[in-house]
């Protein structure tokens, strides 16, 4: 368990430092630009892993499969990514860190009505928690400054989306394989965006060599190690217990935007913090409790 622990710490850590990493390098690249080039290295990076995975266990995937994983990643990079992308850059990192925290919240959402997972009284305290926080972290009725209602706006989205992403991938993940799936998908969703961004006319490559350390950080460590560090978790416990990651993220972002970014925490935020985690534990333990109940039926 100490293998896990670190693992969860690792990727905590460096998903904590995503929203400050990518408003840094967003304020001197094109949005589109560094969406695609941190999924397109990050799933390259995994790719290796996601071949291993798949001679492992004798997966064949056959068109289906492949026009499957291609709209799970248009779902996460063109569209999830996208909106998150904008949503950092149009609010507080500190603000964007913990309402994208909050994805796991659409996820109960969306399994009711996809994965046939039911909606009961338990996930039904989740949302209320994780609503109440997010409204707290926007605090509508008085916008904090260097939050925008665009950015907000974004954030929610990017939420949103990507909860429809787990979902979806939650669906096929099982004969694909989680790091095939995860790599695969990245690879797609980037190839999908490049095609956008050739028609918009937006650039590729143009100036990455001014800020290459941070397209460097952003895309290996951030998205291909932190992800890697997290299916590595997963694979070591389960998934609940690697979604722990989740849990620890909202809590130390904001501290990461303060130190680095100079953002401001009012008490609303600390409220908010406060109700998504609250959130975030009652999810993880409900999961664990649903898991048990499985292993002992079974």
């Amino acid at each position: 368990m100490k293998k896990v622990a670190v693992y969860i710490f690792l990727t905590a850590f460096l998903f904590g430092t995503m929203e400050v990493a990518l408003k840094l390098a967003g304020g001197n690249m094109d949005s589109f630009q560094l969406t695609f080039l941190r999924f397109m290295i990050g799933g390259l990076l995994l790719l290796p892993f996601a071949i291993n995975e798949m001679k492992k266990n004798d997966t064949k995937l056959d068109l289906k499969d492949l026009g499957y994983l291609l709209y799970v990643g248009i779902l996460c990079i063109p569209v999830s990514m996208l909106f998150f992308q904008f949503g950092v850059m149009h609010s507080n990192a500190s603000t964007a860190s913990v309402l994208i925290s909050a994805n796991p919240l659409f996820t109960i959402i969306f399994a009711h009505f996809m994965a046939n997972e039911h909606f009961n009284r338990n996930k039904l305290v989740v949302l209320i928690f994780g609503l109440l926080g997010i409204v707290f972290m926007i605090r509508p009725w008085s916008l904090q400054e260097g939050n925008t209602p665009f950015g907000i706006l974004m954030m929610i989205l990017a939420a949103v989306t990507f909860g429809l992403y787990t979902v979806a991938g939650k669906i096929s993940v099982k004969k694909i394989g989680i790091m095939a799936q995860t790599s695969i998908s990245f690879i797609f969703g980037s190839l999908v965006l490049l095609v956008i961004m050739i028609i918009m006319g937006k650039p590729i490559i143009a100036g990455v060599a001014d800020h290459f350390l941070m397209v460097l950080y952003i895309s290996i460590f951030v998205t291909g190690m932190g992800y890697y560090f997290y299916f590595a978790a997963i694979k070591n416990s389960d998934a609940t217990t690697g979604s722990i990651a989740f849990f620890i993220k909202p809590a130390i972002s904001p501290f990461i935007a303060v130190i680095l970014l100079g953002d401001k925490i009012l008490w609303n935020t600390y409220v908010g913090i406060f109700l998504i985690l609250i959130a975030s534990y009652l999810n993880i333990r409900n999961k664990k409790r649903e898991e048990a109940l499985q292993v002992n039926e079974g």
